[in-house]
């Protein structure tokens, strides 16, 4: 008993670990698995029980899922401001004449403003890079709305330029490339404390350490001195 239990376990051990091709019995739900499957993190088995999943939904719900994504899809906007994704032209906070427009906190994506927002700790804009200069993945400041942020400064707009970028290579090759492009013009750039640790990325950060990385913020060339 105990022999056929062990060679269950190696079956479904390597059923689990290797890329092996499944068999469908409908090409319509092998469509739907392959198209689930290109998310991230998702692979052909948790693609093949999130397709059951919604089959064994009522179709009503299934229907208002693929109409939410699809309506997402087509509408949503990018702040003409900020470059955050929004349901209008102007996000809700450039909106807000409340939040400082002189302070401007530089981030990689939209998640990074959700993190900065959720500490409560930051009433100022926020500038989307949309990205971070990675020349292994192709990714130059020409794929990220640098200039838009380099025109912002030169205008006057900016009092003071908040780096908020992860502690990674990547991170502060991209805060080192703005902050040459206008160490020029008469403004303040500071860097978020390292309370966030040397390669972690800034999402994953708890309110607490991200807050009082924000409120005890450093002068950007002091930075540099560390690299």
């Amino acid at each position: 008993m105990l022999h056929g239990k062990t060679l269950f376990l190696k079956h479904f051990f390597y059923l689990a670990t290797t890329n092996y091709t499944m068999e469908f019995s409908s090409k319509l739900l092998e469509n739907a698995v392959n198209e689930m499957s290109q998310l991230p993190g998702i692979g052909k088995r948790t693609a093949l029980r999130l397709v059951l999943h919604l089959l064994k939904r009522p179709n009503e719900q299934t229907q208002k899922m693929a109409s939410s994504l699809l309506k997402m899809r087509e509408e949503i906007k990018f702040c003409k401001n900020c470059h955050n994704i929004s349901d209008t032209n102007l996000c809700e906070i450039c909106a807000n004449p409340r939040r400082d427009e002189q302070l401007v906190c530089v981030v990689e994506d939209i998640r990074d403003v959700m993190a900065i927002e959720n500490t409560s700790q930051y009433r100022g804009h926020y500038h989307v890079l949309g990205g971070k200069i990675s020349p292994m993945d192709g990714i130059g400041p020409g794929d990220l709305t640098v200039p838009s942020l380099v025109e912002k400064v030169k205008t006057g707009e900016i009092s003071e330029l908040i780096f908020a970028l992860s502690s990674t290579m990547e991170g502060d090759t991209t805060n080192f490339y703005i902050y040459k492009q206008i160490e020029q013009y008469n403004i303040i750039t500071t860097t978020i404390a390292r309370g966030i640790a040397v390669g972690d990325e800034l999402e994953y950060a708890d309110e607490v350490t991200l807050g009082r990385s924000i409120l005890r913020r450093i002068p950007f060339e002091s930075s540099l001195k560390s690299l």
